[in-house]
């Protein structure tokens, strides 16, 4: 599967943005997906993900009420909604998939889409 995110922008404070992840592939539905962000300096975290069966999701602790990960299965598409945006949530945020995996949604990403930029100014 082959990922390409985009909606990233320069927001304020309080903001939102949602960010749209195209993927390829007519698998598209047996992937679970997920966000990841790195900021400058920083390691690549673990944002949010979405079961292929989209019975489940998962979020860091530090987006929990703020942001909101949807798919759509029909269009071979994945959103994260950002509401209540913060400057630490600036970074590169990632799109990835994975295939084949049980149990947690935070690991085991094998496909990952390019990144877009989302700045967040206080």
């Amino acid at each position: 599967v082959q990922l390409q995110a985009s909606g990233g922008g320069l927001v304020q404070a309080g903001g939102s943005l949602r960010l749209s992840c195209a993927a390829s592939g007519r698998t598209f539905s047996t992937y679970d997906l997920g966000w990841f962000r790195q900021a400058p300096g920083k390691e690549r975290e673990f944002v949010t993900a979405i079961s292929y069966s989209i019975s489940t999701t998962s979020y860091a602790e530090f987006v929990k009420g703020r942001f909101t990960i949807s798919r759509d299965n029909a269009k071979n598409m994945v959103y994260l909604q950002m509401n209540s945006l913060k400057p630490e949530d600036t970074a590169v945020y990632y799109c990835a998939a994975r295939s084949g995996w049980t149990g947690r949604l935070d690991r085991g990403y094998g496909y990952w889409g390019q990144g877009t930029q989302v700045t967040v100014s206080s």
